[in-house]
């Protein structure tokens, strides 16, 4: 989908010293793979994307398996969200401790017509009820999305992507200097991957 920026919060107060660590590490960089892989590939997505939910479930395993399992490739995670619910669940994924992020996000886009589309739930009860059964509590969850320095700061990244990248639609991945928008088959991934190195 295209490119329209849920409302960005306003300045907030200064955070205190040690909210300063919880937000950095909260906006530390997510990716899957080996550091020193001969290629990173960046994707940027929105959780409430159904092309990016696409790509998660029919493309994503048999690259993790077949790429990033050898140690070929390192996919690094950046957030894109579409829209404020996007923007939530970005919140509530970065909440997580890190090693828990990647099968959050896959569990949220399994699951991306409960929480994002149906419009007889709120979602955030259904993203919460996702959260608890990731051992995250109602009171953490509550302070979570109403985090303004945690949603400017995806959406201060998102800034980043569009500008460094020229990214105006999700998901997009970043193959060296190529960036290539949608999603897209195995084969068609790992040829980019190829070309990258």
């Amino acid at each position: 989908p295209q490119a329209s920026a849920p409302a960005a919060p306003g300045p907030a107060p200064a955070p205190a010293q040690g909210q300063d660590a919880v937000l950095a590490a909260r906006l530390a960089e997510r990716s899957i793979g080996r550091q020193d892989a001969p290629v990173t590939v960046i994707e940027y997505f929105s959780l409430t994307c159904g092309h990016c939910a696409a790509f998660h479930r029919d493309t994503l395993p048999q690259v993790k398996r077949d790429l990033v399992e050898s140690g070929r490739l390192r996919i690094v995670y950046r957030d894109f969200p579409l829209d404020q619910t996007g923007l939530m669940a970005a919140m509530v994924a970065r909440a997580l401790p890190a090693e828990r992020y990647d099968a959050f996000i896959a569990t949220l886009f399994a699951t991306q017509d409960r929480w994002a589309f149906n419009r007889n739930a709120d979602p955030r009860v259904e993203l919460f009820r996702i959260a608890a059964l990731a051992g995250m509590s109602r009171e953490t969850f509550d302070a979570v999305i109403a985090d303004e320095a945690l949603a400017r700061g995806i959406m201060e990244a998102r800034v980043a992507g569009q500008t460094a990248h020229n990214v105006t639609s999700t998901p997009t991945f970043v193959f060296g200097s190529r960036v290539v928008p949608g999603n897209m088959p195995f084969d068609r991934f790992a040829q980019n991957v190829a070309e990258a190195r």
